[in-house]
């Protein structure tokens, strides 16, 4: 598949068939472009559990809901994604990259990052799991972790506490289901959300 046709043809999809497997292999292929998203100093501060069997994705969910809750089509559906990739950012892997000596910072004072790029970059790495599930023909979705849940995922899978979760990729192949009202919003395009030289400036229309 073309680059602008995945890029196209991306979705957050919320229903999954689930008597289909995902390959290991494919899941593989996943990981292996995740890991080459860019990273601050070539941090790499990103890891990524991955829950294949029944039994590991059960207890991902048990973790992250409340027992006893009413289900919903929205949760029931994605409960049947095959593959659940849950995105892991370290943040001292960056402080101690930036206080080598080709960086200095060795205060690792976190004032001097503009925004958490364990953050950023782990969510970038989380895109190209998502890019390349498109050309594989899967479906995907970009999903969070209630904060209140962290500890409880970390504990069912033994995550450090160094680790922050960013979220959570589910794989699988997609079954037709109604479309998500947000699609109703208008999609800016590349003109209305461009500002040239200074902000409020459109770029000269061709």
């Amino acid at each position: 598949m073309e680059f602008t046709e995945v890029v196209r043809s991306r979705r957050m999809v919320r229903r999954y068939d689930p008597d289909r497997p995902v390959a290991r292999d494919v899941v593989q292929r996943c990981l292996a472009n995740a890991v080459r998203s860019p990273s601050a100093g070539f941090s790499q501060g990103w890891d990524f559990l991955v829950l294949t069997t029944p039994e590991e994705r059960e207890a991902f969910w048990a973790a992250t809901t409340e027992p006893g809750a009413a289900s919903d089509a929205w949760l029931d559906g994605i409960r049947a994604a095959p593959v659940l990739v849950v995105c892991l950012s370290h943040k001292d892997a960056y402080l101690d990259r930036y206080a080598a000596p080709d960086k200095g910072w060795t205060d690792r004072d976190e004032a001097r990052w503009p925004v958490p790029y364990w953050d950023v970059d782990t969510g970038m790495a989380s895109l190209l799991i998502l890019l390349t599930a498109t050309d594989e023909g899967l479906g995907s979705l970009f999903f969070g972790v209630p904060p209140e849940r962290h500890d409880a995922v970390r504990a069912a899978f033994d995550v450090p506490a160094s680790r922050t979760i960013v979220g959570v990729v589910s794989l699988g192949y997609a079954v037709p289901g109604p479309r998500s009202p947000s699609l109703r919003r208008h999609r800016r395009t590349g003109d209305e959300v461009a500002h040239w030289g200074r902000f409020g400036v459109a770029g000269e229309k061709a």
